[in-house]
C-alpha cells in the first residue's frame, strides 16, 4: 500500500464518520492511536478538520444569515484554519523525521510544496469527491444536473490519481535524495497578537 492509498482510504474514512450526524458540533473521536499509528492519526485529524470547515463555509454562505451568528462563524473558520494549518506543518514534522537519516544527492532539488500540502490539498479533493457524487447521485436534482456533476466527478477522480501519484512520487525522492525537505512555518501575522497591529491594540 502506497502513502495515498493509506491517506485516501483513511479521509474517506473521515469523512462517511462525519456524515453518519452531519453536525459542524459534533463530538471528535479519532480512532488511531497517537502512540501506536501516528500517521493515521494525524491524517484522520486533517481530514476532520477540512470536513468540519468545508460545512462552516456553506452555513455562512445563507443569505439569511444574521450578522450575529455570521461573525462567530467567522471566528470559528478563523480558528479551523490556523487549526488545519497546525495540522499540515505536524504531518511534515512527521516527514522530516521519518527521512531525517536520508544524505540527499550533491544535485538534489527542492520540490515547490511540502508533502503535508500536497495532503491538505488531497484531503480536500476527498470532500469534493465526496459532495459532487451526491450532487451527481442526487433524485431530487434535474438529469442535465446530474449529468453536468457526472462529467465534474470524474475530471475530480481522475485528479484524484494525479495527485496522489505526485505525492508519492515526492515522498520516493525524498527518500531516495533526489529531492530533500525543506519546512518553512507560515508565520501567519493575523492572528498574532505581537504582529498584527490591530490586536496590539494600535488603529
Amino acid at each position: 500500500m502506497t502513502f495515498t492509498d493509506l491517506a485516501n482510504k483513511i479521509f474517506i474514512e473521515t469523512i462517511v464518520k462525519y456524515h453518519q450526524k452531519n453536525d459542524v458540533a459534533q463530538e471528535f473521536s479519532n480512532p488511531y492511536d497517537k502512540e501506536e499509528k501516528l500517521l493515521e492519526h494525524l491524517l484522520y485529524r486533517k481530514c476532520w478538520i477540512d470536513t468540519v470547515q468545508w460545512h462552516y463555509e456553506d452555513i455562512i454562505r445563507d443569505p439569511n444569515i444574521d450578522p450575529v451568528s455570521a461573525l462567530t462563524l467567522k471566528r470559528k473558520i478563523d480558528a479551523s484554519n490556523q487549526d488545519r494549518t497546525d495540522m499540515v506543518e505536524y504531518i511534515d514534522s512527521y516527514f522530516l523525521d521519518k527521512y531525517s537519516s536520508v544524505s540527499a544527492d550533491k544535485e538534489a532539488r527542492i520540490n515547490t510544496e511540502s508533502p503535508a500540502w500536497g495532503v491538505d490539498r488531497l484531503s480536500i479533493l476527498a470532500l469534493k469527491v465526496y459532495h459532487m457524487n451526491e450532487e451527481a447521485t442526487r433524485d431530487t436534482a434535474s438529469m442535465e444536473h446530474r449529468k453536468t456533476c457526472q462529467v465534474k466527478l470524474d475530471t475530480l477522480l481522475d485528479q484524484r490519481i494525479d495527485l496522489s501519484t505526485a505525492i508519492d512520487q515526492l515522498l520516493n525522492d525524498i527518500a531516495t535524495g533526489v529531492k530533500y525537505m525543506k519546512v518553512y512555518k507560515q508565520m501567519k501575522m493575523y492572528n498574532d497578537d505581537e504582529l498584527n497591529p490591530v490586536l496590539r491594540g494600535e488603529k
